[in-house]
């Protein structure tokens, strides 16, 4: 297993293997306040995970941050084995099984871990979400379209959570269905699906960012509807509520550029207010199957190709560091500049009348001490 250190040789260092690669992706991802967006930012400049890693305390310590230590190798050590024991497969960013369909993210998820059968990622997908109260003509609907989208090629993703995403998954079991979870693979959330979950990681895929065993909190279910948004090429909303979660992934997957469908219900129904002003607001009326596949035809569209990781660097390659006076000014005014509304971070850089090259190493170290929060699409925030 992949460590901290190698014993001295006379004899020129052996090539990374593929599970010294992966330990050390996953421990850059693992530690401390570091999240999609700064694994990437540190991957960019140090080169490789492990130059990546090597930096981190020094990246952490400009911070201001004491102490700071990466996560322990025996915690990576336990996900790996834990990975090992359930069968499960942790596809990286870059490298081989990687949906073609992440890359249309701007931060893409640098890793996840995947149980089934994951040649359901390079089919056409459509995503099936809606209210976990469900009512009977719901869950009708829910069954009937997943049904005939299995059949016509379709790949059906959705949540695994109560109701329309029940009736989604059990619908296409045979045909391909892939069940994006909020907690960690071994975790089946919730208890009533627990058989369903298993039957899907035998014929169709379950897929998540988490690491075992954590259990769902409410932050974790934005990540999973990111991710349900992300695979697919249109998503169906059936039944959901003014606000609900549904909505969310429909979000996402408007921002992403795909097709979002609803089935309209009546206005005195709750269930059905989401889907109804969706529908107001341009969403595809659903009366049918033939309405999705109509309009997603045809069923393959190009992505951009995956990005291969750069080759690992002999030694880390520091993005330039402001000298210490004006560093100080520009973390001042990068915080002043900031409020609890999410803005883009081009607009920032253009508002400080700065270069992202600049502008970038301050961001990674106010993300590490916690006094600045990502958002998807590029967007940051001061933290409360």
């Amino acid at each position: 297993m992949a460590g901290d250190s190698h014993p001295s040789s006379t004899h020129p260092p052996l090539p990374p293997t593929t599970e010294d690669i992966r330990f050390w992706h996953l421990r850059l991802l693992r530690s401390r306040r570091v999240g999609p967006s700064t694994y990437h930012r540190l991957l960019t400049e140090h080169g490789s995970a492990q130059n990546a890693l090597a930096a981190l305390p020094n990246v952490a310590r400009a911070a201001g941050v004491s102490g700071y230590q990466i996560a322990a190798a025996d915690l990576i050590t336990r996900e790996l084995t834990a990975g090992a024991r359930l069968g499960a497969k942790m596809l990286l960013y870059g490298h081989e099984g990687y949906p073609r369909a992440f890359m249309d993210f701007d931060t893409p998820p640098p890793l996840f871990w995947a149980l089934g059968n994951t040649s359901l990622l390079t089919r056409p997908n459509i995503s099936l979400v809606g209210a976990r109260n469900a009512s009977s003509l719901g869950m009708r609907m829910a069954k009937h379209l997943a049904k005939e989208l299995g059949e016509a090629g379709l790949v059906v993703t959705s949540g695994l959570a109560r109701g329309i995403d029940a009736a989604a998954h059990n619908a296409t079991l045979e045909t391909g269905t892939i069940a994006v979870q909020a907690g960690g693979l071994d975790i089946l959330y919730p208890a009533e699906n627990a058989e369903l979950a298993r039957e899907i990681g035998e014929k169709g895929l379950r897929i998540s960012e988490q690491p075992f065993g954590l259990q769902p909190q409410a932050r974790h279910f934005p990540v999973r509807n990111r991710l349900i948004a992300g695979l697919s090429q249109g998503c169906v909303v059936i039944e959901a509520a003014a606000k609900s979660g549904s909505l969310i992934t429909a979000r996402d997957a408007a921002d992403l550029g795909r097709d979002v469908f609803a089935v309209p219900g009546h206005p005195f129904d709750a269930r059905a207010a989401g889907c109804n002003h969706l529908i107001r607001d341009g969403a595809i009326l659903v009366r049918g199957a033939r309405d999705i596949l109509e309009s997603l035809a045809p069923l393959s569209r190009p992505h951009q190709p995956v990005k291969p990781l750069p080759a690992p660097a002999s030694a880390p390659q520091q993005a330039t560091r402001p000298a210490n006076a004006n560093f100080r000014d520009l973390h001042r005014q990068i915080l002043d500049k900031l409020g609890p509304t999410p803005i883009a971070e081009d607009q920032l850089i253009r508002d400080l009348a700065a270069t992202a090259a600049t502008i970038a190493p301050i961001l990674t170290e106010l993300e590490l001490i916690g006094q600045i929060t990502r958002h998807p699409g590029g967007l940051l925030s001061k933290s409360h």
